[in-house]
C-alpha cells in the first residue's frame, strides 16, 4: 500500500476503535461521571496540598486542611451567590407567562400595522405555532422539575460519594495512578503522566477563569443596562463557558431569546454587549490562558466533543478537549519510529512489580540505559 493508503487505513481504524470504546463506556456513564468528578476535584486540590506539604509533614493532614478550607469557601460562595440566583430564576418562571403574553400582543400589533400598510406579513400562524410550542415547553419544564425533585436524594448520595472518593484520591492518588499506569513502558508512563497534568491543569484553570470573567463582567454590564434577572443571566453564561468553544455562544443565544420576550430593544443591547465581552475574552484573554492547547483542527475537536458527550454527558464534553490533547501527545510518541513503542516496548509485564521511582526519560539512549 502507498503511504496515503496506510494513513487512511490507520485513521479509519483509529476512529472505529474510538467509537467502539465510547459505545462500550457509555454503559457505565454514571459511574464514569462520578469517578471523573472525584478525580477532577482531587486533581485541582492536589496543587495546594503539595504546597502545604512543605509545612505539614503528613500528606493526609495537609489534604484534610485543604479539603476543609475548600468546603468552607464553597459554602460561603453557595450562601452568598446561589440564593439570589435561585430567587431570580423563580421570579423568571413565575413571570414568564406574562412575558409570553406581551410577546403575543406585540405580534398582534405587528399584524395590525402590516394590514394598515398593506404589507404581506401574516403572524397569526406564527402566533399559533408559538403558543403550541410554549405549552409543550411548559409541560416539559414541569416534568423535568418533578424528576429533578424526585432525584434529589440520589444526587445527594452521589455528592457524598464524590466528596469521600475525592478525599481518598487526594491522599493516595499518586500510588493509584502509578498502579494504573504500571502496564505501560516507562517512557509511555512518563509521557502520559506529563501530558495529563499539562493539559488538565491548563484547560481546567483556563476554563474556570474564563467562566468567572464572563460571569463578573456580564453581571456588571447587565446591571448597568438594567436587564431583569441580570445575575441569573450572567451566571448562566459564565457556567456555559465551561463547555469548550460553543458554551458561551449557546448561553448568550438562550439569554437573548428570553430577553426578547421582555423587550426586543433590550435584547439587542444584551446581544451586542455579550458579543463584545465574548470577543474581548476570545481575542485577548483566551490566548494567554489557554494557548494552542491541542493543535488539532476544529473537525477533530468537535468529534472529541461528540464522543465525550456520548460517554459521560456534560462532564465528557468538558473533558473532551484536554483528553484529546493527551491522546495527541501519546500519538506523537507512538508515531516516532526511533522511540520504544515502534520496537514493541509499549507495554511491560503487568506481573512484574512496578518500579515506583520517578523516571524522566528524555531520549532513546536514556531508555536503553534504563533497560540495561
Amino acid at each position: 500500500m502507498s503511504q496515503v493508503q496506510k494513513n487512511l487505513l490507520t485513521w479509519s481504524l483509529t476512529i472505529i476503535a474510538a467509537w467502539l470504546t465510547a459505545k462500550s463506556l457509555s454503559y457505565f456513564g454514571g459511574l464514569i461521571s462520578l469517578l471523573l468528578t472525584a478525580g477532577l476535584i482531587a486533581f485541582l486540590l492536589n496543587y495546594p496540598v503539595t504546597a502545604l506539604k512543605s509545612i505539614l509533614p503528613q500528606r493526609a493532614l495537609a489534604a484534610a486542611v485543604v479539603y476543609l478550607v475548600s468546603l468552607i469557601l464553597v459554602s460561603i460562595l453557595l450562601v452568598t451567590l446561589i440564593p439570589p440566583v435561585i430567587e431570580q430564576a423563580r421570579q423568571l418562571i413565575i413571570n414568564f407567562p406574562s412575558f409570553v403574553g406581551l410577546a403575543q400582543q406585540r405580534l398582534t400589533n405587528l399584524q395590525s400595522w402590516s394590514e394598515e400598510h398593506n404589507l404581506p406579513i401574516d403572524v397569526q400562524l406564527l402566533t399559533a405555532q408559538f403558543s403550541g410550542r410554549f405549552q409543550f415547553l411548559a409541560e416539559s419544564t414541569a416534568r423535568t422539575s418533578v424528576n429533578l425533585l424526585l432525584g434529589t436524594f440520589d444526587r445527594f448520595i452521589d455528592f457524598i460519594l464524590i466528596l469521600v472518593i475525592s478525599f481518598y484520591m487526594l491522599i493516595d492518588g499518586q500510588k493509584l495512578w502509578l498502579w494504573l499506569t504500571s502496564i505501560f513502558s516507562p517512557l509511555i508512563q512518563t509521557e502520559l503522566t506529563a501530558a495529563l497534568k499539562r493539559n488538565l491543569h491548563q484547560f481546567l484553570t483556563g476554563q474556570l477563569l474564563l467562566g468567572t470573567f464572563m460571569a463578573i463582567t456580564l453581571t456588571l454590564a447587565f446591571w448597568v443596562l438594567r436587564v431583569p434577572f441580570f445575575l441569573l443571566f450572567a451566571v448562566f453564561i459564565g457556567v456555559m463557558e465551561l463547555i469548550p468553544f460553543i458554551g458561551a455562544t449557546l448561553g448568550i443565544g438562550i439569554v437573548v431569546i428570553i430577553v426578547l420576550f421582555i423587550d426586543p430593544w433590550l435584547a439587542l443591547k444584551v446581544l451586542v454587549t455579550s458579543v463584545i465581552v465574548q470577543q474581548i475574552k476570545d481575542n485577548l484573554i483566551t490566548p494567554k490562558l489557554m494557548g494552542n492547547l491541542t493543535g488539532l483542527s476544529p473537525i477533530f475537536i468537535f468529534i472529541s466533543l461528540l464522543i465525550g458527550a456520548e460517554v459521560a454527558g456534560l462532564l465528557g464534553v468538558v473533558l473532551a478537549i484536554p483528553l484529546t490533547g493527551v491522546i495527541k501527545s501519546l500519538a506523537e510518541v507512538i508515531g516516532d519510529p526511533v522511540l520504544p513503542p515502534q520496537t514493541g516496548s509499549f507495554f511491560q509485564n503487568p506481573l512484574k512489580k512496578p518500579d515506583l521511582r520517578p523516571k524522566i526519560l528524555t531520549n532513546q539512549k536514556e531508555y536503553d540505559n534504563d533497560l540495561s
